[in-house]
């Protein structure tokens, strides 16, 4: 049994989640409003999905974290060629709705 959160709803709305998985070819840039960023999120390519995040989340320091692993597990020359966090959807879904309340 499952229970949504206010700030979690929020959370998904400001994400703009664009493809269902990463296997689709790269969408235009043009999709990227000014001050954001795509990322892709997951544990497995096929499994990945596509956020959109402000960029100011870059500066906090539970992002960095995840930067961090990211690098670890990926290192700078990822295959996916984006920025790819490799951590459950609902777990950066938290984090995201952790920033925007914070």
């Amino acid at each position: 049994m499952g229970f949504r959160f206010p700030l979690v709803v929020k959370a998904k709305k400001l994400l703009q989640r664009s493809f269902s998985n990463a296997s689709q070819s790269a969408s235009p840039v043009s999709d990227v409003p000014k001050g954001c960023l795509a990322i892709y999120v997951g544990n497995d390519e096929i499994e990945m999905k596509r956020f959109v995040i402000p960029m100011s989340y870059l500066n906090e320091p539970s992002f960095q974290d995840l930067l961090s692993l990211s690098e670890e597990e990926y290192g700078f020359n990822h295959p996916m060629g984006a920025l790819t966090i490799p951590c459950g959807e609902e777990t950066f879904v938290d984090l995201i709705s952790y920033l925007n309340a914070s």
